[in-house]
C-alpha cells in the first residue's frame, strides 16, 4: 500500500467537515439536500439549514476534498478521494508530526509504552522500513 497520488490541500477537517464528507462517501454523488436529508435523519432534534451544508461542501471543495458536477437543475458533489485514501494520508501526516518532534528520547518513550499488540504491529512496521532500505540501491 501507498501513499495515494491526489493530496487535498488542506487535511484538517472540522468536526462537520468530516461528517459531511462522511456521507457523501456513504452516498456517492449526492446532492446538498441528500446531504442534509442524512445528517437530519440521523438526529431529527438537530437544526441544519440547507444553506450551513451548502457552505461546508464549498469549503470542502475549496480544501481539494470534493469537486462537483451539474446534473439537470442540481449539483452533484462527489469526493476526490476514497476513505481509505483519507485515512492513509492522515496517518501519514500524524507519523510525520510525531517524528518532527525530533527528540529520540521521546520517540523511545513512546515505543517502550506500547500494548504487545501495538508492540508487534510497530515491528512489523520497522521490518517493513527495513526492507525498503534493502531494496533502494544508492546511485553511482
Amino acid at each position: 500500500m501507498s501513499l495515494p497520488n491526489y493530496h487535498p490541500k488542506q487535511l484538517s477537517l472540522s468536526p462537520l467537515e468530516n461528517e459531511v464528507l462522511c456521507v457523501i462517501w456513504e452516498l456517492g454523488t449526492p446532492t446538498v439536500k441528500d446531504v442534509r436529508d442524512r445528517i437530519v435523519s440521523v438526529d431529527s432534534k438537530r437544526k441544519l439549514a440547507y444553506a450551513s451544508v451548502t457552505t461546508i461542501l464549498k469549503r470542502l471543495a475549496k480544501k481539494g476534498w470534493i469537486d462537483r458536477y451539474k446534473e439537470s437543475r442540481s449539483y452533484r458533489w462527489l469526493a476526490l478521494i476514497s476513505k481509505e485514501e483519507a485515512q492513509i494520508l492522515q496517518a501519514y501526516e500524524q507519523l510525520h508530526q510525531f517524528l518532527a518532534v525530533g527528540h529520540l528520547d521521546a520517540v523511545a518513550a513512546f515505543a517502550d509504552s506500547l500494548e504487545p499488540a501495538s508492540a508487534e504491529q510497530f515491528e512489523a512496521i520497522a521490518q517493513k522500513i527495513q526492507g525498503l532500505r534493502t531494496d533502494v540501491t544508492p546511485d553511482n
